[in-house]
């Protein structure tokens, strides 16, 4: 048999390679039988209709809401959206938050091309303030029995009621919102002018709200045949979602931690045990590790900052109980610096952070941190005084002070061996006589030349405190000790 030319090999081969990718597409095929090419006109997959069950992703907020509550619901209808989920279901329990953070979310609600439904639950919930109006904006609006929705007038720094222009725009907001989802323009204008709350049977009644559901399982029953209009370009979309699978989406740790990280509390704590730590680290400077937690706390505070919406004012006392505080440490007195330090720090965290629903910053929390901080502060610059003003131990005349050395004569020079070194000696009284072997002990030094007296015989039990190097056997001539410069 002549052997196959090699073009026609690789036509078979090119021929095998084919085939596989056809019945590879073909099972594939079979195994999607609705087809990756049926969607709707916005880009998201179809339902799969009797060939498998709807599904429903879910987000669980129990926290005010800040930027980090925002990021994760305009993820989670993203991912609701890419993952061709039949609707995004919230469950709400917040006392409100940042109006910021509030009109982001409910613009990711117009504009999400998937129905969101929020359902203020469970039973004790409340969807107040900025949580009533997200609850408005929603596709579908759901309370469970014994929830209440409502008092949305906003607040301004100092936690009262902001100025009537303020409080008209936020009723036109509210009232826009209510006209979008055809709800009752005139309950949700009150929640923002006056205030005004309902729990869910009067909201149902008032026409606010679209279902009231006990659990996950009956909203979804409650809400199935409903007829929405989603996205930007208002497409209808019936709502099938009885025995809905529903997915959880978690806020996961990292983003759990910047909510905790995000609590005016937290954030004023951590900036000041960070300041503390900086503080003790310039009064006793040693391997790094005040300075290290010391930053490490101010940055995590920083990040609370970062996301809430903080006052100058607050910063500038912050920044000022900061200078006191260094001020105590370098010139210890009275403490009256570290007073002044505690009272900024006092009226930095009553002014730092504007106040918001949920989001209040309490004095149970100020008054016992500035006290601590301050007591610490007072500590730590007598520590540093005390270290200032000590002796050294290492150089100058605290090197050899206390010693106990033996003289020896070379030519009428009295010396002694300390250091490595012969040092010229003479006694602190003048009529004291050095003799050659006596027994001396340095009180002081003086340029180059030790000042001594007579030893005290020391006790039996004491070792000698010359030092263990060996001396030379003959002391050098003259006045210069040998190795002192």
């Amino acid at each position: 048999m002549s052997p196959i030319p090699r073009s026609e090999t690789t036509v078979r081969r090119h021929r095998w390679a084919w085939a596989f990718l056809v019945a590879l597409v073909g099972v594939f095929t079979l195994a999607n039988p609705s087809g990756s090419g049926a969607a709707h006109p916005s880009g998201v997959p179809a339902q799969s209709g009797e060939f498998a069950a709807a599904r429903v992703l879910q987000a669980t907020i129990k926290a005010p809401i800040t930027p980090v509550v925002s990021g994760h619901l305009a993820d989670g209808i993203r991912r609701a959206e890419r993952e061709g989920y039949d609707a995004y279901l919230v469950r709400l329990d917040t006392p409100g938050g940042l109006d910021t953070s509030m009109r982001d979310i409910v613009q990711h609600i117009f504009a999400a091309e998937v129905p969101v439904i929020v359902h203020i639950a469970p039973a004790g919930a409340r969807g107040a303030s900025a949580g009533a109006i997200i609850t408005f904006a929603a596709h579908v609006a759901a309370m469970a029995p014994g929830t209440t929705i409502g008092a949305a007038t906003p607040v301004g720094g100092d936690g009262g009621d902001l100025d009537e222009k303020v409080v008209n725009d936020a009723v036109a907001y509210a009232e826009a919102i209510a006209d979008a989802r055809d709800r009752d323009r005139g309950f949700i204008g009150d929640t923002v002018r006056d205030a005004r709350s309902a729990g869910a049977t009067e909201a149902l009644d008032l026409g606010v709200i679209d279902v009231v559901a006990s659990s996950t399982a009956d909203l979804l029953d409650a809400v199935d045949g409903l007829t929405v209009t989603v996205g930007p370009t208002d497409r209808e979309v019936t709502l099938q979602l009885s025995g809905a699978l529903v997915d959880e989406h978690d806020m996961g740790v990292f983003r759990s931690i910047q909510q905790v990280l995000a609590d005016p509390n937290i954030a004023f704590l951590l900036l000041s045990i960070g300041t503390l730590g900086l503080i003790y680290e310039l009064a006793s400077p040693g391997i790094g590790v005040g300075a290290v937690l010391g930053l490490t706390f101010v940055t995590l505070g920083l990040f609370g900052l970062a996301v809430l919406s903080v006052n100058l004012v607050g910063l500038v006392f912050l920044l000022l109980a900061a200078a006191l505080f260094v001020a105590e440490v370098f010139a210890p007195g009275l403490g009256l610096a570290a007073a002044g330090g505690a009272f900024a720090l006092v009226m930095s965290g009553i002014f730092l952070f504007d106040d918001a629903p949920g989001l209040q910053i309490s004095l149970a929390v100020i008054l016992p941190v500035a006290i601590v901080v301050a007591l610490f502060v007072v500590i730590a610059g007598r520590f540093a005084m005390r270290a200032r003003t000590a002796p050294s131990t290492t150089t100058g005349a605290g090197l050899f002070v206390g010693h106990r050395l033996t003289v020896r004569s070379a030519r009428g020079h009295p010396q002694v061996f300390v250091g490595g070194a012969w040092w010229n000696v003479r006694p602190r009284d003048p009529g004291t006589v050095l003799a050659d072997g006596a027994v001396v002990e340095v009180v002081d030094v003086e340029g180059l030349t030790l000042v001594v007296v007579p030893a005290a015989p020391a006790p039996a039990s004491t070792p000698p405190l010359e030092p263990p190097i060996t001396p030379p056997v003959t002391p050098p001539v003259g006045g210069q000790p040998e190795g002192a410069s």
